[in-house]
């Protein structure tokens, strides 16, 4: 039989620490509330976690003459850096181990073997040893904050004290895996829009630098700088004045770049920001819409894993990534926090869809609420693949005609006086 050290609450409210011998984890939270005791957190006890004393001088390797005991440490700055994607694939892995029935030790001694960012591996060598010192999954995880955020940290928790971790790590993988497919599509959406905006001002630069003055030198000498369409005349002046302040113009744009970012660093800058992405034509209510099924799957798969609905409103409301939501569900939280129900704060804020506020409503007045939040989710979802469909299918052909605009412009305006020397050369030839 195993050993499980677990922390429990009784009767009286009085948190209680101990040890319990059971086959399973399941069968230990079983003594444990047969003990009447609830439990907050249970972790499996290795029987040979004991710290090995140190070696003996005389036990440890002699160097050999003229060898060097180098032990370099990559600064913090060049370590690799844990992205989403490595951390779904963490939590996937570990899900599907303790679902086989693997031991949570063992899952992660197999995912530490096999794991190819360094940092990762790094963090869950550590946990291995906080979890076989007889701590708990969650508060290895919490030493790692940097990696993961609350929300994992409370569902682990949560589902270690209703003894249903792998279902609680299914649901974080599922939830990650959503999320990274919602950011990827609109990722892709803009990918498109911004190579070509790119590659236009790349190509409008290097005709103003490099070929107009070439053209220009061409019309001084045939034409004495005279009888230019105005459309040629607007070009070359254009084209003298990058030449002129190109330094300037990239160090404005710079600047312009600069400022913006220190900008919506400060409170006022962030929600003139976060109020224009809401606000704005076209992208504001794909916005809306990322936001809203990001939150309401958070709350749903928070709720549903066992976790308060005061801690998961406050979780949910420091990952929005919205001043304005934020703001919403301060007051959500501050009304549930006084006995009264999450709809009306919603519905006041002016944030949330009038179709969110009517589920919410009905969930809280069925006690369904986990399953209607997750529903409103996924409807989100398929409208946001919607949206950037639809956004995408209308970018592409008004991005290629702005190309074709700015640059067929520019060369129209250089080949008119070329058709009136033309004229003028056989108009004279024929004399």
């Amino acid at each position: 039989m195993a050993k499980f050290r677990f922390k429990a609450v009784d009767s009286q409210g009085k948190e209680v620490s101990s040890t319990v011998e059971a086959d399973s984890q399941q069968a230990a939270i079983a003594k444990i509330r047969a003990m009447k005791l609830t439990p907050k957190a249970i972790g499996q006890v290795r029987e040979d976690a004991v710290a090995a004393p140190a070696p003996a001088a005389a036990d440890k390797p002699k160097k050999k003459k003229g060898s060097l005991d180098i032990n370099i440490k990559m600064p913090r700055i060049f370590k690799q850096r844990v992205k989403q994607k490595d951390l779904m694939v963490f939590t996937r892995q570990l899900a599907t181990l303790v679902d086989a029935g693997l031991p949570l030790l063992r899952g992660l001694r197999v995912l530490h073997r096999q794991c190819q960012n360094e940092t990762l591996k790094e963090a869950i060598g550590g946990m291995i040893d906080t979890v076989e010192t007889g701590n708990t999954f969650s508060e290895s995880l919490a030493n790692y904050p940097k990696i993961f955020n609350q929300l994992y940290v409370n569902m682990v928790r949560a589902g270690e004290a209703g003894g249903v971790l792998e279902t609680v790590l299914n649901r974080l993988a599922e939830f990650m895996e959503k999320g990274e497919k919602i950011k990827n599509k609109v990722k892709g959406a803009m990918t498109y829009p911004i190579v070509v905006l790119v590659a236009a001002i790349g190509i409008v630069v290097f005709l103003m630098l490099a070929v107009i003055p070439k053209f220009q030198q061409i019309f001084d000498d045939l034409l004495g700088g005279e009888g230019m369409p105005a459309l040629t005349a607007a070009v070359i002046a254009f084209s003298e004045w990058v030449q002129v302040y190109w330094l300037f113009l990239f160090a404005a744009i710079a600047a312009v770049i600069v400022g913006v970012k220190l900008a919506v660093k400060t409170p006022v800058g962030s929600r003139l920001r976060d109020r224009i992405l809401l606000r704005a034509p076209g992208i504001g209510q794909l916005n809306q819409k990322t936001i809203v099924a990001r939150l309401t799957r958070t709350l749903g798969t928070l709720l549903s894993s066992g976790v308060p609905v005061l801690q998961a409103l406050a979780i949910v409301k420091e990952t929005t990534g919205n001043s304005l939501f934020t703001k919403a569900l301060q007051s959500v939280h501050d009304s549930v926090k006084e006995g009264e129900g999450m709809t009306a704060p919603m519905g006041a804020s002016g944030e949330f869809p009038p179709m969110v506020v009517s589920m919410v409503e009905v969930g809280e007045e069925t006690g369904a609420l986990p399953e209607m939040l997750i529903r409103v989710a996924n409807t989100y979802d398929d409208e946001v693949d919607n949206a950037v469909a639809a956004m995408t299918s209308v970018i592409e052909p008004i991005m290629i005609i702005f190309l074709a605009v700015v640059v067929g412009g520019i060369v129209v305006a250089m080949f008119m006086p070329l058709i009136s020397i033309i004229g003028t050369i056989g108009g004279g030839a024929g004399a």
